[in-house]
């Protein structure tokens, strides 16, 4: 019984499934006489049958009005003319609406930032800058502010207001404990010895750290340097510096730190033979390879017009021989640098170069349009929050003078990254493509995507 009822409830399924595979073959017909139909009208068969139809069945064509067709054909052919334009401007429209949402995007971060700096400024305003009462003389005194003395002469240096405020960096107020730690000391007296604490305090944004009267200790033995243009090579002697802040207490450590384990900031450039010796050079009867994230000096300064090179910075520069490499050539370069867990800003001087101790997050210290020549390796990179990224190359932009060049020296990103957050960057910017190389960094496998960028950024002079 149960075997018949199904019997007789599967026979009706099957009639159905049965006139279904009927309608879907006669669709399947359909579709393919349509398409045929359609060859042969835009084809030279479909004229000839036309031709053919026209000599032998005249009331046929004159019942399908070849007249008729030919308009019915043009207006097709309008009509898909004029689809294939909404097509391609559809495509453009949403190309333009991508790239405003990225800019979108972006720009929720940065009002995110401003936001968070407004609220820090209302703050500010109403509870003061510093979270509780000063201690400790040095500090009152260094923060300020201070009347000026001459009246109306004085108070036009100061801004035109009747006090002048000392420098002091803004994050400084947030770590109120710390900067009171590095204001404790013997006016008049020896300064402690906190170069490290000093330079974390500028990390965390306290920069310019506030100024001290007090005295660094001087290096027993101390000698005088080497004279240019030999300082440029030389090792210093170990008595050139006080050595407390450092894991290592002489120059023979630091020059031999490269062969060692261990991650250090630029692990072997105070090794003024190996590495360090052919950096940024061409080796003898080569030319410049144009394709190559490896810029030289000389490749450099041969694309820019002769001695219109003469002063520049370069930003994050390690030990200084990319200044050294620039001052053998007679152009004078300002290193920053800063000193992790190496005394990177006092060698340099012992080059007979001029560093200075500067994050990069800090406003470059020269006024718009006067330097020829901006270089950074490595350190203005895909590490650095995009906003802030942003605002240092616009600083860059400013220094530089007009025709001057941004020397973009192996900048580390993700592939991802690329196309999608640095090269509309640089194009806001507004620098002058003269050089640009993209590469894959492959020390640690093509599988993780990572590249460098290396370019030559010129200010228009217009």
């Amino acid at each position: 019984m149960g075997s018949m009822d199904y019997d007789n409830a599967k026979k009706p399924r099957e009639h159905q499934q049965q006139q279904q595979r009927r309608r879907s073959r006669a669709v399947v017909l359909l579709l393919v006489l349509t398409n045929a139909a359609s060859i042969l009208l835009f084809s030279g068969a479909g004229a000839a049958l036309h031709a053919h139809v026209g000599r032998h069945y005249p009331a046929v064509v004159n019942a399908w009005g070849s007249a008729r067709l030919l308009r019915e054909l043009n207006v097709t052919g309008l009509a898909l003319a004029a689809s294939h334009a909404e097509v391609v401007d559809l495509t453009t429209r949403l190309s333009a609406a991508n790239k405003l949402l990225e800019t979108i995007l972006g720009g929720s971060a940065v009002k995110r930032d401003m936001e968070a700096a407004q609220d820090e400024q209302k703050e500010a305003a109403t509870d003061g800058l510093w979270q509780r009462e000063l201690h400790g003389e040095e500090l009152r005194v260094a923060v300020g502010p201070h009347k000026l003395p001459l009246g109306p002469a004085s108070q036009r240096l100061g801004g035109g207001a009747g006090e002048m405020f000392p420098a002091l960096g803004q994050a400084c107020h947030r770590h109120q404990d710390e900067v009171e730690q590095y204001m404790n000391y013997t006016a008049g007296g020896e300064c402690p010895s906190d170069e490290a604490f000093a330079q974390r305090l500028m990390l965390k944004g306290c920069e310019p750290l506030p100024r001290r009267r007090c005295r660094p200790r001087t290096p027993a033995g101390y000698i005088e340097p080497t004279p240019l243009p030999a300082s440029l090579w030389v090792i210093p002697p170990d008595t050139s510096i006080v050595w407390d802040a450092y894991t290592c207490k002489d120059y023979a450590c630091l020059v031999n730190r490269g062969k060692t384990k261990g991650s250090y900031d630029c692990k072997d450039c105070f090794d003024l033979r190996g590495r360090e010796k052919d950096r940024w050079m061409n080796r003898a009867g080569d030319k410049e390879d144009r394709s190559s994230l490896d810029y030289t000096v000389d490749g450099v300064l041969a694309a820019l017009p002769r001695g219109s090179v003469r002063i520049g910075l370069d930003i994050g520069g390690g030990s200084g021989t990319f200044a050294a490499r620039m001052r053998e050539r007679g152009v004078t370069v300002v290193t920053t640098s800063m000193n992790f867990d190496g005394p990177f800003n006092s060698f340099i001087a012992s080059r007979g170069l001029v560093a200075m101790h500067l994050s990069v997050a800090s406003r470059l210290p020269f006024f718009d349009g006067t330097l020829d020549v901006v270089h950074s390796m490595h350190v203005l990179s895909s590490w650095i929050p995009d906003v802030m990224l942003e605002f240092a190359l616009f600083d860059v932009y400013r220094v530089l003078r007009p025709g001057g060049v941004f020397w973009l020296d192996h900048f580390f990103c993700l592939g991802t990254q690329l196309d999608a957050t640095y090269l509309p960057m640089f194009d806001r910017i507004g620098f002058k493509k003269l050089r640009w190389n993209a590469g894959r960094k492959l020390d640690r496998g093509i599988e993780m995507d990572e590249w460098y960028i290396s370019a030559l950024l010129q200010k228009p002079r217009r």
